[in-house]
């Protein structure tokens, strides 16, 4: 088997575990029922992956990727700093309302039972955003002026509660309660407490 045959029968089992935290919503997904829905063996999923924990960081590695490299263009633009605390915080709702079963791993009801290092990535995953957000707001106080009503830290971790909160409800609801639906209007009300006016 060569290596393109290899990386796309990888990229197919992570799709499927994918796929069946969205469609199975609170449950655990066995490594008997992700075969099944690949259409291999157990043996065969091992060959990829050693552990049903490797399969979850390669969702986890994934779910790191695409986010980062998007806060990497957002931060990178001239955009004032509260439209690019706004356009990250927007770009996480978007992100799991288009990978439900993403939103499962974020919140770690995917990751009940599994190691305590697959809970620690996503502890510093949210740790990283949350001192992107920080970052955002230290330097937009020395380029622009802005002032928040509070430290930098403070302000950082309400709006990534916020958006966390609104993840819970989208799993709890069953994807049901899309995360993005009257955000932007939240957003305002939660920007107008964070921001002192110009």
């Amino acid at each position: 088997m060569n290596d393109a045959t290899q990386l796309s029968r990888r990229e197919q089992i992570l799709q499927s575990l994918a796929q069946m935290l969205e469609v199975n919503p609170g449950q655990r997904i066995t490594t008997a029922a992700l075969a099944r829905e690949v259409g291999v063996s157990e043996a065969a999923l091992y060959r990829h992956f050693p552990s049903k924990a490797r399969m979850f960081e390669g969702l986890i590695t994934f779910i790191e990727e695409t986010i980062f490299s998007r806060v990497t263009m957002i931060t990178g633009s001239d955009t004032p700093a509260v439209r690019q605390c706004e356009q990250i915080l927007t770009l996480l709702l978007a992100f799991v309302e288009r990978n439900p079963g993403m939103a499962r791993i974020l919140t770690g009801d995917a990751l009940a039972g599994e190691t305590d290092r697959l809970r620690g990535r996503i502890h510093q995953l949210f740790e990283r955003l949350e001192t992107q957000l920080k970052q955002v707001l230290r330097e937009a106080e020395l380029r622009e002026g802005l002032r928040t009503e509070t430290t930098a830290g403070i302000s950082a971790n309400l709006m990534l509660s916020c958006t966390e909160g609104r993840i819970r409800q989208f799993v709890r609801s069953e994807f049901q309660r899309k995360p993005t639906d009257n955000w932007a209007d939240q957003w305002q009300r939660l920007a107008s407490g964070i921001f002192r006016p110009a």
